[in-house]
């Protein structure tokens, strides 16, 4: 953005999603800028054209037994959890387009096997993001896990990569600067310092305010969704979320100024119900974007 974008969410209207389709399909909630499915993201994928989105951004359930809705199975039996993974994951590989951007959000665990599938599917790994979080439990006869996986690959040489550059850290009690880059800080950029593979600074959905009331499993920070929008997509540009959750991905989408397709197949009208109130707002984001 080369500037603080305007936080503006669209109002609700009609966006026609109908060229993005092999045939006709209505979606259940849609805005000027995207259109929300309220069911199994299998049911959609497959109707989608070939080579049509330009990032897909995926936070599946981790099967690590939470409760979600009805819809929702999250205790799988491993190798049966793997396969579907790869189902969606194909199929997400087959509508991205060329230069297209696909992040997948998860433990790990999991994240080696399915980099290794994304990576004989034909994609181009760009990166392995670790994002810190310190919510988890310590494990007994492991490390304290402290980190969630991003992973982040293209098809082929990405046809959009915007710098990001994060602000210089403060101090939470002097505000001073943390670190003096090596006697070199009159030399760095007034903007911040590049964005990371490590990002520290994300901060835990806690508050109200943030997340939807009757969706009581853990949301993601808009931060997050902010920064992979802007890293890979310009304003116009079609992202494509295919387990909706909370619905950040559209709000992150929404105030950025893109294009997208969702599916939800539980909390559909809750995510209706958080793009139509002004009471969900997004986390505050220093980023600052090159153009």
């Amino acid at each position: 953005m080369g500037r603080s974008e305007q936080l503006r969410l669209v109002k609700p209207g009609q966006f026609d999603c109908a060229p993005f389709f092999k045939e006709p399909i209505k979606p259940s909630f849609s805005t000027h800028l995207g259109a929300l499915f309220a069911t199994d993201c299998m049911k959609v994928l497959p109707r989608l054209r070939e080579e049509s989105i330009d990032t897909v951004f995926a936070d599946p359930p981790f099967n690590i037994g939470k409760v979600y809705g009805k819809g929702t199975n999250d205790n799988r039996p491993n190798p049966q959890y793997v396969e579907w993974c790869k189902d969606w994951l194909r199929e997400c590989v087959r509508i991205l387009k060329p230069g297209g951007a696909l992040f997948l959000y998860n433990l790990p665990k999991w994240n080696i096997l399915f980099g290794a599938f994304l990576y004989e599917m034909g994609l181009d790994f760009r990166h392995w993001i670790a994002l810190e979080i310190n919510l988890l439990l310590p494990i007994q006869g492991r490390l304290y896990p402290s980190h969630y996986s991003l992973l982040y690959f293209t098809k082929g040489k990405p046809r959009v990569f915007r710098k990001i550059r994060t602000p210089i850290e403060l101090c939470r009690h002097c505000h001073g600067e943390i670190k003096d880059y090596g006697g070199h800080r009159k030399a760095m950029n007034p903007n911040g310092v590049n964005l990371k593979d490590v990002w520290t600074d994300i901060p835990p959905v806690r508050h109200a305010k943030f997340k939807s009331k009757n969706r009581t499993a853990n949301a993601l920070s808009t931060k997050i969704t902010d920064r992979v929008i802007e890293m890979s997509t310009i304003p116009g540009d079609i992202v494509l979320d295919p387990f909706g959750g909370s619905g950040t991905t559209y709000v992150s989408c929404e105030y950025k100024h893109r294009h997208w397709i969702g599916t939800e197949i539980d909390y559909a009208s809750d995510i209706a119900e958080r793009l139509l109130s002004d009471e969900v707002k997004p986390h505050k984001n220093g980023d600052y974007v090159e153009d």
